[in-house]
């Protein structure tokens, strides 16, 4: 309880004698530091307050989405007229610590917390006729959700002396995972001036591709609560059989044009042996 004492004022305003009185002032205190808490578990805001509790004594506990402004908080309980009220989508699983919170105390206990649950929240405690010097609390709360298994993908071109990239996403996961790459079997691992690896996006990109770059590669999601994993195999196809493919596709078409052309050329010689019919003048009439 902070206690000022205001001064004498000796006078007559208005026709009145100001006297001085003790004026009590409200001080909320909440941890400078955020929360986290895994998903499922039971998260505790702790919130403490000094005042004189009277009457009008009226505690508020709220909740903003992140990004969002303290005015667009929606209230979760409040206590006033001796009495808690929960309210809004989380009523069902939010409680105070002590309650009635008129002991100094009202922290938040908030059951089996979900993702949705991050955000900031605020402890208000309203007192009047006491006036405010810290009377609002804000603590940042994270829900730490372990990494979703990842999705693994290709594109690019795949064969010798192309560039591929692989890329490895989780839909889930709170603090965001970071991603990893591992070529798995006992081949070498691709040098390093030859794979671009992005541990946020999960991407991998492979330059200057061989035919030891074939294989099974693994990307592993981590964060605080645990990791998961996806596979993607790796086919690089050589040069020398795309060789052979199209060797072999022009050996056909050249048999293709040099049948067409025997054709016309026999068919040109059936042609020119036939006789030539010739016509006597014995024979007119």
């Amino acid at each position: 309880m902070a206690r000022l004492e205001g001064p004498f004022l000796c006078g007559t305003l208005l026709g009145f004698v100001c006297l001085s009185a003790p004026v009590l002032a409200v001080e909320v205190t909440v941890p400078a530091e955020p929360l986290s808490t895994p998903e499922g578990t039971t998260a505790e805001l702790t919130c403490t307050y000094s005042t004189s509790v009277g009457d009008n004594f009226a505690l508020e506990w709220s909740f903003v989405q992140p990004g969002k402004p303290i005015s667009a908080s929606h209230p979760i309980l409040y206590f006033t007229n001796d009495h808690l009220y929960p309210t809004g989508s989380k009523a069902e699983r939010a409680s105070l610590l002590q309650n009635p919170p008129t002991g100094g105390v009202a922290t938040l206990k908030l059951m089996d917390v979900r993702p949705s649950d991050t955000g900031t929240y605020l402890c208000h405690v309203n007192n009047p006729p006491d006036f405010y010097t810290n009377g609002l609390g804000l603590i940042n709360l994270t829900v730490l959700v372990p990494p979703s298994t990842p999705s693994c993908s290709q594109s690019g071109s795949t064969s010798v002396g192309g560039s591929a990239a692989l890329r490895c996403t989780s839909s889930q996961g709170a603090p965001s995972p970071v991603y990893s790459w591992v070529r798995l079997g006992s081949f070498p691992t691709p040098s390093p001036g030859s794979m671009v690896q992005d541990e946020v996006s999960g991407q991998l990109i492979l330059t200057n591709l061989s035919l030891t770059s074939s294989g099974t590669y693994r990307c592993v999601a981590t964060n605080q609560l645990g990791t998961a994993s996806c596979e993607l195999t790796l086919s690089v196809t050589g040069v020398s059989e795309g060789r052979v493919a199209g060797t072999l596709i022009g050996v056909l078409l050249g048999i293709l044009l040099l049948s067409v052309a025997v054709f016309c050329l026999i068919r040109l010689q059936k042609e020119r042996k036939k006789p030539k019919e010739t016509y006597g003048g014995s024979d007119l009439r």
